[in-house]
């Protein structure tokens, strides 16, 4: 049984990874600080999955976490989701996000090194393409200019890991260029949960309906768009987890050789705000409030995927409808209340 590290691990992707990892044979490790997460997570998954979760409470910006690990247990391969994630917040604090998303990639690297570790898959996104020219965006698509310091942190690690690779005859990483995850594991034990006001978009229609928080904040109804409002990719979290571990197979499978590669993992379906707000209505049947906003710093118009490669080479496709998701993330919210 392979032993697979999940940096931050009891975050939103990084614990519905860990279920998918379990039930597809795999030892997962997770390593969090909980700065943006509940230590409650890992009993939750403790519950899931039916067998004790090892984990390790230490902040992968520090050297001896790596070495406490490496050391501790024998690594076949590193699922890096340990991020600050929020391009808001990157707008107005972007040393944070170039320390925690860019020094914290190069410490895992040097560490893998160290240790003769050769199996990466990074957690990416689609900000890395900007505001695309075309849609929907394809592999081939260029990256653009970053429109926040948070995106610029996923272009700068995509470019670091790749350079790696290009340095290490023996280093094998993907890294899952993902649009936006949303939904919650069906147990409605795991979910996303922030810590303070919600930076996206479904957590704050879900908290809005619960009635923690006033009527849901529509950022923008200018934009060029069916309804003016900015359009997206949503994706349900166990469809992105399945998709990590596609990759992981995908790069164990490889001959111990260089070898790098990134995708997108996306419905390749837009919806604009508006039209989740009706979707949400019509799965959950519950009325949501919302009230129209300026548009917030760094956000662009629309970005959907296109899917075609990561059906193809990985054999993954996402296979969850957009209402399932919303349902899910609304029972996921009832069961915090």
């Amino acid at each position: 049984m392979m032993n697979i590290l999940i940096t931050g691990g009891a975050g939103f992707i990084g614990s519905h990874t860990y279920v998918v990892l379990q039930e597809n044979g795999y030892n997962p490790i997770i390593v969090d600080n909980f700065s943006n997460s509940s230590e409650k997570v890992i009993a939750n998954l403790a519950t899931i999955c039916g067998k004790a979760v090892t984990y390790v409470h230490a902040d992968v910006n520090d050297p001896a976490t790596y070495d406490q690990l490496f050391t501790t247990y024998k690594i076949d391969g590193i699922i890096h989701f340990a991020a600050s994630k929020a391009v808001g917040e990157s707008v107005a604090n972007p040393l944070k996000y170039y320390r925690n998303n860019v020094a914290s990639t190069v410490l895992l690297l040097e560490k893998m090194q160290e240790y003769g570790i050769n199996n990466l898959v990074f957690s990416s996104s689609c900000t890395v393409y900007g505001q695309p020219d075309e849609l929907p965006v394809t592999e081939n698509s260029p990256v653009q200019e970053a429109v926040s310091p948070y995106g610029n942190t996923k272009q700068i690690c995509e470019e670091i890991i790749r350079d790696t690779v290009t340095a290490d005859s023996s280093f094998k990483a993907i890294s899952l260029r993902y649009f936006n995850p949303i939904g919650a594991h069906k147990s409605a034990l795991i979910g996303e949960l922030p810590l303070g006001p919600p930076a996206n978009l479904i957590p704050f229609l879900t908290q809005s309906v619960a009635g923690l928080r006033g009527p849901l904040q529509v950022w923008g109804t200018d934009y060029p768009t069916s309804d003016g409002t900015a359009i997206r990719d949503y994706i349900h979290v166990t469809d992105l987890a399945h998709a990590h571990v596609k990759a992981l197979v995908h790069i164990l499978s490889k001959p111990n050789s260089s070898y790098y590669d990134f995708f997108n993992i996306g419905t390749g379906e837009g919806s604009s705000v508006l039209q989740v707000i009706q979707a949400f209505e019509k799965a959950t049947n519950q009325h949501v409030n919302y009230e129209v906003r300026d548009r917030r710093p760094g956000d662009i118009t629309a970005v959907y995927a296109a899917t075609e490669k990561s059906n193809n080479i990985l054999g993954w496709k996402a296979k969850i409808s957009l209402e399932e998701a919303l349902n899910d993330a609304w029972a996921w919210q009832k069961a915090l209340l």
